[in-house]
């Protein structure tokens, strides 16, 4: 699928994490190590409108990754749980209000607090239900 240009990706990333040699992406964000909240979103919210702007998609796989975790063992990025969420609402929100289908997975992600683990992974399953009742009620303000 590399050469179908009906096929656009955006990768937003540790810089210096593992693998050294990443496959690439049409649009590659790399950042640097102990990214926090305010700059990994900033950068995110840049990225995927200009992704979106750009590629004009009919369909948005969001891949949730939860290794940008503070306390995950290897992401070596510095976002919150609350800077988790939102990225997730952000994503999932701009993608609706633009009426592109999105479907969103977990990803990344280590602990072995598997509990607090799949804490992490359900934000994107939260905010998901979140954002179809948002624009539910707008849709059909009746119901």
């Amino acid at each position: 699928l590399w050469n179908d240009n009906r096929l656009a990706t955006l990768s937003i990333h540790c810089a210096s994490n593992y693998p050294h040699l990443k496959a690439n992406s049409t649009y590659d964000i790399g950042l640097r190590d102990n990214c926090n909240d305010d700059e990994y979103l900033e950068i995110l919210e840049d990225s995927v409108n200009r992704a979106l702007s750009d590629v004009q998609p009919n369909f948005v796989l969001y891949d949730a990754g939860v290794d940008v975790y503070i306390h995950d063992k290897l992401g070596r990025l510095k976002v919150t749980e609350d800077g988790i969420r939102k990225r997730d609402r952000f994503v999932l929100e701009k993608c609706v209000g633009l009426e592109i289908p999105v479907a969103a997975v977990v990803g990344g992600g280590y602990d072995k607090d598997v509990d607090a683990l799949a804490r992490r992974h359900a934000i994107v399953h939260e905010e998901a239900a979140f954002v179809w009742r948002k624009f539910r009620r707008k849709l059909s303000p009746n119901e």
